[in-house]
């Protein structure tokens, strides 16, 4: 049996992941750790429930009987998650924190500090699934429960960072977990799943770009080239954006998407969303900074592609170049693909690995 200290997050998911690790024998134990959000003090609007968060990972593990501790990561979240999010925006790309935060937190800084202290591996409530190879290695396929599944996150890690992480629900459906949980009689059985980005809680990502990013308004721009408005600042917007341009839609049934950001003259491009509108659905785009959960895929290759968290896989083929960067050519148009955000790459439901978009 391993040793293992479980992230619980004050969800019914890593409670149940504990409460199964459990059962199988595990030494377990268990770890909130505090994120840059959590700092008291700071003057953000909205909810930021790491307190109620708090409570629970702790009357979980009270209920289980496991030893119980809230690490402070506060530090390395600022420098690795918040500076990486804010430079993003600044430079007018749609990061991903949810994808950095897995790669350089969960599966970065906390399972080293569980290394360090002679834990053999971390565990967290992602429905995924992680399945041995014979020459020793590991591969991370979708959960077992298509409308949860949380693969599309965790596209950066690494093979030694999976080599060290387990994912006891991976395999089960999202009524199978509460039930589990209300049968074992866990405190936070009914407890609503939070939706909120890793480090920002339920304060909206526009209010939290408020205090780092100034506002630069510019011209808001028709499909017709002419001035329809004036933008607070492009940092506030991402491909495919309907909502909060403040234009007025033209029917019930047309809205203004934003179809293009032009940095150089701080021009935001907008047009009625229509099929096969030109910026917004394309067949093809370019990703680079790949990162390969096992082997790398190189040269001309067929593969499924997934460009948001709840958008399907979709075939594509991708042709790489000597530096590394691909082309992706979709076998259907995808809208709203957007410079900065993740391309997730599978075979079949194994998970290969991601890229960023340029």
């Amino acid at each position: 049996m391993s040793r293992i200290l479980v992230a619980l997050s004050g969800g019914v998911d890593s409670a149940v992941a504990a409460l199964l690790l459990k059962r199988q024998g595990h030494e377990v134990h268990g770890a909130y750790f505090r994120t840059w959000m959590n700092e008291e003090g700071l003057p953000f609007p909205g909810e930021c429930p790491w307190e109620d968060d708090v409570r629970h990972a702790r009357s979980v593990a009270e209920h289980l009987g496991l030893p119980f501790r809230t690490l402070d990561l506060v530090a390395e979240y600022r420098r690795t998650v918040v500076d990486y999010l804010v430079e993003g925006y600044r430079t007018g790309l749609t990061p991903n924190p949810d994808v950095v935060c897995n790669r350089e937190m969960k599966f970065g800084v906390f399972l080293d500090r569980a290394r360090a202290e002679g834990y053999d591996a971390i565990a967290t409530g992602h429905y995924v699934r992680r399945r041995a190879n014979v020459d020793g290695t590991f591969d991370l396929l979708e959960g077992r429960d298509p409308n949860k599944d949380q693969s599309y996150f965790l596209a950066m890690i690494r093979q030694e960072q999976l080599a060290h992480a387990v994912f006891p629900v991976g395999e089960l459906l999202k009524p199978e977990v509460r039930r589990l949980a209300a049968e074992a009689g866990l405190p936070n059985a009914d407890r609503k799943d939070s939706q909120g980005i890793c480090f920002l809680g339920q304060v909206p990502v526009q209010d939290f770009l408020e205090r780092h990013i100034p506002d630069a308004p510019g011209p808001v721009v028709n499909h017709e080239g002419r001035a329809i408005g004036t933008h607070r600042g492009l940092h506030r917007y991402t491909l495919g954006q309907r909502k909060g341009i403040g234009l007025p839609s033209n029917t019930d049934h047309e809205h203004y998407v934003v179809v293009r950001k032009d940095i150089a003259t701080s021009t935001l491009h907008v047009a009625f969303d229509r099929p096969g509108l030109p910026d917004l659905y394309v067949d093809r785009a370019e990703a680079k900074g790949f990162s390969w959960i096992n082997a790398p895929l190189s040269g001309d290759i067929d593969v499924l592609a997934r460009i948001r968290h709840r958008d399907p896989a979709t075939p594509a083929r991708l042709s790489f170049k000597a530096d590394g960067t691909a082309e992706a050519r979709f076998q259907q148009a995808q809208r709203g693909v957007a410079p900065g955000q993740v391309l997730a790459v599978y075979q079949g439901q194994v998970l290969r690995g991601g890229g960023v978009f340029v």
